[in-house]
């Protein structure tokens, strides 16, 4: 890329973002999403079933145990397959879209508007990125759902049996995308204030607390800062998307085959739909998102693309 007479945010970083950079962003995503994502199935199981059925699954360790107990170590690794391979793909997109529609907004906006307007500039890009990574992660996400969420021996739990199985079942589960409007719903909220507090954390943090030029820190010290930031978003973002999140898990449920979401919210109601499972999505979220960015942030300092933050 040939630089630029007049401003443009492509070049404000340490190195110019060309197609190389959002490629890079988009390799750096999928390693984030995918093994972070993958690493919890077993917090991710105990949280579906509780959606589901919290008659019988009550809480996170007595869910885990019950797991362990019906089904043996398969039972809290079930979708295992799909959401190492969803949470890839979607992180993908996430991450390098995100990139690459905030350069677009600010350049749009200007050099002025963007400074003044950052927030907005972070809800806009993260945003339109999370509604194209929705796309890919939707059918892995409604097999991973299924797998977690149909009573032992009801369902494939094999990767490729249980995708051939959705696809036989498309008219009942409404796969590929019947869970897009929901995973939508869900999902772009959630990044919104992912993306969103995890760069107003990091400002404040190099704003009010490490207030020496960025170059002068570690990157140990850099990377301390992102999984700190990273932290505290995700646990923002998991009560922001935790209804959302339930009405995603219900749909897996074999009693609600045909319902609408309308129909299965105000049968589960709103309290229900925001607090079941909620302190499980909490730690699982926070600690998940942390470490996203952590990894991401690890990812583009060894590709010399610099952290996240800072001046």
């Amino acid at each position: 890329m040939s630089v630029p007479t007049k401003w443009d945010a492509r070049y404000l970083g340490p190195v110019p973002h060309d197609t190389s950079y959002y490629a890079k962003c988009m390799l750096g995503g999928a390693l984030a999403c995918g093994f972070t994502h993958a690493g919890i199935t077993p917090l991710d199981v105990a949280k579906c079933n509780m959606q589901v059925n919290p008659q019988k699954y009550s809480g996170t360790g007595a869910s885990l145990k019950l797991l362990l107990k019906e089904e043996g170590s398969r039972g809290i690794w079930k979708g295992l397959g799909p959401t190492f391979v969803g949470y890839s793909l979607q992180g993908m997109f996430k991450y390098g879209l995100y990139e690459f529609f905030k350069d677009v907004y600010m350049n749009a906006a200007g050099e002025e508007i963007s400074e003044k307007y950052k927030g907005a500039i972070w809800l806009a890009g993260s945003s339109s990125a999370e509604f194209f990574a929705d796309i890919a992660l939707c059918p892995l996400e409604m097999t991973k759902v299924k797998i977690q969420t149909s009573a032992t021996g009801t369902f494939p739990i094999p990767f490729g049996a249980a995708l051939s199985e959705m696809n036989k079942l498309k008219v009942e589960t409404r796969f590929p995308f019947g869970s897009l409007v929901p995973l939508w719903s869900r999902q772009i909220p959630y990044t919104m204030a992912k993306f969103f507090f995890f760069e107003k954390i990091v400002s404040l943090f190099y704003t009010h607390a490490f207030t020496n030029p960025k170059d002068t820190y570690s990157k140990t010290t850099q990377l301390g800062i992102t999984f700190a930031s990273g932290y505290i978003a995700g646990v923002i973002c998991a009560v922001v998307s935790h209804p959302a999140d339930s009405l995603v898990s219900l749909l897996g449920k074999a009693e609600n085959k045909g319902k609408s979401i309308g129909t299965i919210a105000s049968e589960v109601g709103f309290a229900t739909l925001a607090t079941k499972g909620l302190s499980t999505r909490v730690v699982m979220i926070g600690t998940l998102t942390g470490f996203q960015w952590w990894i991401y942030d690890s990812f583009k300092a060894s590709m010399g693309m610099g952290t996240t933050g800072g001046k």
